[in-house]
């Protein structure tokens, strides 16, 4: 199923929290509708599942304009971060809520939970208890009573967050595999950019209720629309000058032997290192290295930087718009 939001907005007591956003999300594509807290993801989630009432705008689906269609009747799955399930049903309970609440035979019921926890990876757990189901578990669970009305998309606001890094890694690669293996229209919103790259085909980031960039994970990468988009993706290697910025990749800074600069932090994250460094001018680079045997703090190095790995970019804010302090966003939910 496809979905279009067309010039959206919405504007809560006032305040407007997402401003004119279009996107055109195909059918069987996974969009990641990234951002900083408060800049609007969950506002346009909402509006999606038809939760939120736009305040301008269109959401169509399949070309259908079901603006003031009520959720129940847009065929979409929803999971939130908190699993939210029923305490007093059981997994299979939970799970076959809404065939339930669509009055199938009990038989169709049956299967489609069936159906869902095998999706999920948790076939024959239907008659355990919920409140003894580990934080993973739950999320699982969630995601089989969304999926067991079988719906035509899929949206998802920070279903990952609560849970612990290793954890967190495992379902974000069985998300990957189970959405490839259905192919649904997935809309998946997390403030994670790692998460947001393992996960979309397209990645959507918002900034103050607005659009910063829409592209491929390799394409945000290689050319960030401005300096505050390069700086949200981890990348510090930015300079600005007047109305331009340069921003260097930290792949592309390479070390080598030689007195260039001084190693300021050296932090590994499995085989990656991120080496900070202090030219002899006084500026900072960032470099990442894979394996061991890295500088250590202190050392002197050389410095080459590979010229496909610096762009120009623009810079945030554009003339008339302001920034919040220390970058946060300045309005958005």
């Amino acid at each position: 199923m496809r979905v279009t939001l067309e010039e959206v907005g919405v504007t809560i007591d006032g305040l407007p929290i997402v401003e004119d956003v279009s996107l055109d999300v195909r059918s069987g594509e996974r969009l990641a509708l990234l951002g900083p807290s408060g800049s609007g993801k969950s506002t346009v989630l909402r509006v999606i599942a038809g939760l939120q009432p736009p305040t301008a705008g269109r959401v169509l689906l399949d070309g259908t304009d079901v603006t003031g269609v009520p959720p129940h009747r847009r065929g979409i799955g929803l999971v939130f971060q908190d699993a939210a399930l029923f305490p007093h049903r059981d997994v299979a309970g939970n799970v076959a809520f809404a065939p339930s609440v669509a009055r199938l035979p009990a038989a169709e019921q049956a299967a489609r939970v069936a159906e869902a926890l095998q999706l999920v990876g948790l076939a024959g757990t239907e008659r355990r208890d919920v409140t003894t189901l580990s934080g993973g578990e739950g999320q699982r669970v969630a995601l089989a009573r969304a999926l067991a009305p079988r719906p035509g998309v899929l949206l998802l606001d920070e279903p990952l967050g609560a849970l612990d890094g290793p954890l967190r890694q495992r379902l974000q690669a069985d998300l990957r595999a189970l959405f490839e293996r259905l192919g649904l229209t997935v809309v998946h919103v997390t403030h994670d950019v790692g998460e947001a790259f393992a996960l979309g085909d397209r990645i959507a980031i918002l900034r103050e209720g607005r659009l910063a960039q829409v592209a491929a994970p390799d394409e945000l990468w290689a050319s960030p629309s401005d300096d505050w988009v390069a700086r949200f993706l981890g990348i510090h290697n930015v300079v600005r000058d007047g109305d331009r910025a340069t921003v260097t990749r930290p792949e592309a800074v390479r070390i080598v032997e030689g007195d260039d600069a001084v190693v300021t932090a050296a932090d590994r994250d499995g085989a990656v290192v991120r080496v900070r460094l202090r030219r002899n001018d006084g500026t900072a680079l960032e470099s990442v290295v894979v394996g061991v045997g890295t500088p250590r703090v202190g050392s002197h190095v050389g410095v080459e930087i590979d010229p496909a790995g610096v762009v120009e970019v623009s810079v945030w804010p554009a003339e008339g718009r302001e920034r919040a302090p220390d970058g946060a966003p300045a309005r958005g939910y």
